[in-house]
């Protein structure tokens, strides 16, 4: 099926769901939680990666939800042959733990389209929290077409070396998808690119964060880190904010701004904002600040895009390559981004301004 136009063909079809899991504990109340919207169906379950691939093949669901611990394959093995003999939007399902984030990451960049945490990992009585956000994810990656995704990330194009002159500041937000988009855009930028890069992606806790700044370091010619607590923003540095706290700028001098780290009260709020990021740099750097919205649910960004085109500054948002083209949409359909831009010409149009 051509998950892409699921909004166009058999609107009144429920979203097919195959969901992967060796517990079944797990794999009843996950189906349970599921079945319980009527736009969505569970068509079969699996107990292990290879039952899972055979059924995928055999049964093309709209999504797979996989679990990273299995005996036998692992979710990462499972992922990878999934890819490669029968491509599908998958949900990985993952642990509050270093080890689950870690494992997580390598799933983003290999092709899951995104991920959940069980609250209490493996076998979690209380996974029923997450029910709507489950339902959620599974209707919006259902429409993702992750052939046409997974090659607009893989393609290659020569980034010119050179550095954005004046005092200025990248601020890129993303969620669902963002990982390997990141990967792309920071792998292509050249060692002498001397811009602070500041990067707000949906994560749930800070493990996940960690886990990205690593993984992006390893691809990147800039030093990727965790942005700590009143650390001054240095150039040529890529600065993830943490899930969990809001980043907000303070300036002594032209040359050093400091990033000040308030932990969120409302766990539920979102956190990192990409808003009140960019809003916070806007306010300091003004136009010279650049926006970036990558691909994502929800339009987390908005208006942080609104106020740094009000400050005078440059705005970029991801074109219909996003896994999930919806915060990119808000700030295109507000008239708000002065370039749209595939994934893999980001890199090249910072280094051209």
């Amino acid at each position: 099926m051509n998950h892409e136009r699921r909004d166009i063909v058999n609107m009144d079809e429920p979203i097919t769901v195959l969901v992967a899991d060796d517990s079944l504990f797990m794999r009843n109340l996950i189906t349970n939680m599921i079945d319980s919207d009527p736009e969505l169906k569970v068509i079969d379950t699996a107990k292990n990666g290879e039952e899972a691939l055979h059924k995928i093949s055999e049964l093309k669901p709209d999504v797979v939800t996989l679990d990273i611990m299995m005996p036998g394959w692992d979710g990462l093995k499972t992922l990878a042959h999934i890819m490669d003999t029968c491509p599908v939007p998958v949900i990985i399902l993952s642990a509050y733990s270093r080890e689950g984030a870690d494992i997580t990451m390598k799933c983003l960049s290999a092709g899951a389209v995104g991920f959940l945490l069980k609250p209490s990992g493996e076998i979690s009585l209380d996974i029923g929290v997450l029910k709507t956000q489950l339902i959620d994810e599974i209707k919006a990656v259902s429409k993702a077409d992750v052939v046409r995704v997974r090659s607009a990330l893989t393609k290659t194009v020569k980034t010119p070396r050179g550095n954005v002159s004046g005092n200025r500041i990248v601020v890129m937000g993303a969620s669902t998808g963002g990982a390997p988009v990141l990967k792309l855009i920071l792998s292509e930028l050249p060692a002498d690119f001397t811009v602070p890069i500041i990067v707000v992606q949906h994560l749930p806790n800070r493990y996940f964060t960690e886990s990205l700044a690593e993984h992006l370091d390893s691809v990147s010619d800039l030093n990727v880190h965790v942005l700590g607590n009143n650390e001054k923003i240095s150039r040529g540095g890529v600065h993830l904010v943490p899930s969990g706290f809001y980043v907000s700028f303070s300036s002594r001098s032209k040359n050093e701004v400091t990033g000040h780290l308030t932990r969120a009260e409302d766990p539920l709020d979102l956190s990192p904002s990409v808003d009140s990021t960019m809003k916070s740099a806007a306010k300091i750097f003004k136009e010279n600040t650049i926006g970036i919205v990558l691909t994502g649910m929800g339009k987390d960004g908005l208006e942080g895009m609104r106020a740094i085109k009000k400050a005078g500054g440059k705005t970029f948002a991801q074109d219909e390559s996003s896994l999930i083209f919806g915060m990119p949409k808000e700030v295109i359909d507000a008239g708000l981004a002065d370039k749209v831009l595939p994934a893999d010409m980001i890199a090249n149009a910072l280094t051209a301004l």
